[in-house]
């Protein structure tokens, strides 16, 4: 047994060289060469060996896992002959076969989309002006404002409620079910889902007693003392079931619905009593944790998962851990003070906040249009009526006002409330939840989670004071021009520290509080010094790493074991890989000395006017949905009983909308190409980052699950099949991508042809053949190639240079097949 398990490992020794040395293109391959430290490898060259193994057919599947496990062909052969031969392994799970849709029903649902949209809009212009004429029309003075305040107060309530009422009327109770895609009841589930996702009211009330409330309206069954930080609203919400005292982190997502292969497919999400889902976690359809039981954060429960009571997991599949992620002790936090706090929170929102935004806008409004008719008369006709250079005029100065304005305004409350209101607070002292030190941790959360302004500072040396400004600990910072990508997010910025000469990618989220149901602390998250954060990273408070640490596309940063140092981070959980190669250090010449000094201020001046398009192309979006909404209100009050205006109303986020994608795709088009490899400091990178910043995908998701998304991508450069089912995906490099006839894309998943890395950026073509699924949450790198009917499972990483085979079902993270 012994000489056949040898002569076995030998000739797998072979086939391994054999097909190495042809994808590197050399003529010999030592079998004791490390991969990555002699050879010279990186992962999208063992990328490209795992696929060309996989298609022989002769040896067990090899993923990226195993390469990083035994990284020579000798180790890596051993490992192979332990495990049992292709032939003796049991298939894979046959996918259900994908529902077929219809062009038909396409072309159907979209018209019934747009009446609806459109519907809604009148239904709102009619209710807005009837409401305003009763209440408010015919008083003055302070009774007048007061008035006003009562009349917000009302429209903001009654939007809230509309959802609730839709919901029942239009499904009932959710169930179990398959609703094929673009049908009739397609359309009902959308309808639902979209008025669920635009209420305002919901969103404000995230993380208080008081969503709990609005949960079980919608039909979920909610125990007490709950506590909900997710701002993914449940879609499906009678399938929810939530035990009592159970926390659910920061954007964790548990929709109880999913798209895959021609359908939307409902199913049962159940937590026991005092269980913990930890940040960005992913509950599939049909899963289920017991009582006490734990999901740490960046980990996924894939369908048909349960966690013991009891019992604590991680991982993308989640996996049995001893990592204690409850750690904070309980504070006393009874009845009454949950009440109280949710009064107090439906009071700010229905008479503070909703008030105060349509009493300001109107005042703002009423302020600029008095301006512009003092200072040029003209702008009116003898009648009284604004002439169309006066509704230019106009339009131009409120925009105007309007948008730099709240960009002044927003840099000074960001550098100066956070600073006040953390006076409150003391790090590493536990505080009962929902009194007054948690509402001004909200207040801090809130204001952290800030997007706009990362964005315009992000992939440029100014985000670095901008992060100081609001209360970021960088000193000493060594500058390189991108230190930091466009989203960037922190529940406390005064407690964050992030050390010298560290470069951290898009979607870095730290966390600064840890919360029990009951009580809640903060506490100072630091990232060392030397690192290198990939994109979509959580960092938790007492991560286990520390200097010159690589930490990889959505990789589950430790919180237990060594603390990490000089090494990398990939994976859900995670596991060491080197911390650098050599493709990465080819340019490293450039980021010292004088030729660093020449690259950052010629990227600095390149990076200044992209700030300067940035600001100017988002005003001008500004006013043309100004200047549309105001000829709507001056010139079409009461057209055929306020139709066009409302036709107006809603044509203005489409206009946005197209805007933005005209944009995005102009500058494509007089820019270069991405290259496929480059210094940080070529001007073919920085043209990158331009579009970066331009992207419109936050003007996109008006249109999620509507087949208007599909024509919006294509605008801007993504190469679309028929039919394609888009829930709210993100495509980062619009020309690099490639989707085949009905594909289905799923909420949060992203599709990033692109890696920046130390200073070296990297990027390459991916495809999606017909039919394939891409999960909730789930990444999808450069250079990779989905087959026909492929799916990618729910907050799966599939890694660059990865092939996936036809109707294979891939998952986990990094992603393997399932």
């Amino acid at each position: 047994m012994a000489d056949q398990h040898g002569g076995t490992a030998i000739r797998t020794e072979s086939i391994l060289a054999e097909v190495l040395a042809g994808v590197m293109d050399i003529d010999h391959v030592p079998a004791d060469s490390h991969f990555f430290k002699e050879l010279g490898a990186d992962s999208l060259v063992m990328a490209h060996f795992c696929a060309r193994l996989r298609k022989r057919g002769d040896l067990p599947s090899v993923s990226m896992k195993d390469i990083y496990a035994h990284p020579t062909i000798r180790s890596l052969a051993a490992a192979l002959a332990d495990a049992a031969p292709a032939t003796g392994k049991p298939p894979a799970a046959a996918l259900a076969p994908a529902t077929p849709t219809s062009a038909r029903e396409h072309v159907v649902c979209g018209v019934l989309q747009a009446l609806f949209y459109l519907g809604y809009s009148y239904l709102g212009v009619i209710a807005a002006i009837a409401g305003y004429q009763w209440l408010v029309a015919d008083a003055m003075g302070v009774e007048k404002v007061l008035r006003l305040a009562l009349f917000g107060s009302v429209v903001f309530f009654a939007v809230s409620v509309l959802p609730i009422a839709v919901k029942w009327l239009l499904i009932g109770r959710w169930k179990p079910q398959q609703i094929r895609l673009w049908s009739l009841g397609y359309v009902r589930f959308w309808v639902v889902k979209a008025l669920i996702w635009s209420n305002p009211g919901v969103y404000l009330c995230v993380g208080s007693p008081l969503y709990n409330f609005y949960l079980r309206a919608l039909g979920a069954k909610i125990g007490p003392g709950v506590v909900i930080l997710s701002r993914h609203i449940p879609v499906c919400t009678d399938l929810l079931t939530i035990g009592a005292g159970t926390v659910i982190r920061r954007d964790a997502m548990f929709l109880c619905y999913r798209a895959q292969a021609g359908r939307i497919e409902t199913g049962p999400v159940t937590l026991g009593r005092d269980a913990f889902v930890g940040e960005m976690s992913v509950l599939d359809i049909d899963t289920a944790m017991g009582d006490g039981a734990q999901l740490g954060h960046t980990s996924a429960l894939h369908r048909g998962q349960s966690v013991p009571a009891g019992e604590r997991w991680h991982g993308s599949p989640a996996q049995r851990t001893d990592t204690n992620y409850v750690r904070v002790a309980p504070a006393p936090c009874g009845r009454l003070r949950r009440a109280a706090y949710a009064a107090f929170t439906l009071i700010i929102v229905l008479f503070v906040w909703a008030p105060l935004l349509e009493w300001g806008l109107g005042l703002l409004f009423l302020q600029v249009s008095s301006l512009v008719e003092m200072l040029d008369p003209a702008l009116q006709t003898s009648g009284g009526v604004l002439t169309a250079r006066g509704l230019l005029t106009e339009a131009l100065v409120f925009s105007a006002v309007f948008f730099f304005g709240m960009l002044l305004v927003g840099l000074l409350a960001l550098g100066t409330l956070p600073r006040v209101l953390n006076l409150f607070l003391r790090p590493d002292t536990v505080y009962p939840l929902y009194g007054f030190r948690y509402a001004m941790h909200r207040a801090i959360v809130g204001l952290g989670r800030l997007r706009f302004f990362p964005v315009l500072f992000g992939d440029s040396s100014y985000i670095v004071h901008f992060l100081e400004w609001i209360g970021y600990r960088l000193s000493p910072v060594v500058q390189t021009g991108s230190n930091f990508g466009s989203e960037v997010i922190t529940t406390n910025p005064l407690l964050t520290t992030v050390g010298s000469g560290t470069m951290v990618s898009d979607g870095l989220y730290l966390i600064n509080d840890e919360i029990s149901s009951t009580s809640f602390k903060v506490s100072r998250t630091a990232i060392g010094s030397r690192n290198f954060v990939g994109n979509y990273v959580t960092y938790p408070p007492g991560a286990r790493t520390a200097d010159n640490c690589l930490l990889a596309i959505k990789v589950m940063v430790p919180l237990d074991g060594r603390v990490r140092q000089g090494v990398g981070l990939l994976g859900s959980p995670p596991f060491e890989i080197p911390r650098s190669v050599e493709r990465d250090s080819r340019f490293d010449h450039l980021r010292t000395g004088e030729a660093m000094r020449r690259g950052l201020a010629a990227k600095n001046r390149f990076n200044l006017r992209t700030i300067g398009i940035f600001l100017l192309t988002r005003w001008v979006g500004v006013f043309l949905i100004v200047l549309i909404d105001v000829a709507a209100v001056r010139f079409f009050y009461d057209t055929f009983a306020h139709v066009l205006m409302a036709a107006l109303f809603a044509l203005s986020a489409v206009v946005a909308a197209v805007y933005y994608a005209l944009v995005e795709r102009g500058f494509e088009a007089i820019g270069p190409p991405p290259p496929a490899i480059c210094s940080i400091y070529d001007p073919g990178f920085w043209w990158v980052e331009r579009n970066w910043k331009l992207h419109p995908i936050n003007f996109l998701h008006l249109f999620d699950g509507t087949p208007f998304k599909s024509v919006l991508w294509r605008l801007i450069g993504v190469r679309l099949g028929k039919r394609v089912f888009d829930d709210g995906t993100h495509i980062s490099e619009p020309t690099l991508t490639t989707i085949g006839d009905e594909c289905v894309l799923n909420h949060r998943s992203k599709i990033q042809c692109d890696s920046q890395e130390d200073g070296t950026y990297k990027s390459g073509h991916t495809a999606l053949g017909a039919g394939c699924t891409v999960g909730v949450g789930a990444f999808v790198h450069y250079g990779v190639t989905m087959s026909d009917g492929s799916v990618l499972a729910a907050d799966s990483f599939l890694m660059k240079g990865e092939t996936v085979p036809a109707n294979a079902q891939w998952g986990g993270n990094p992603a393997r097949e399932i």
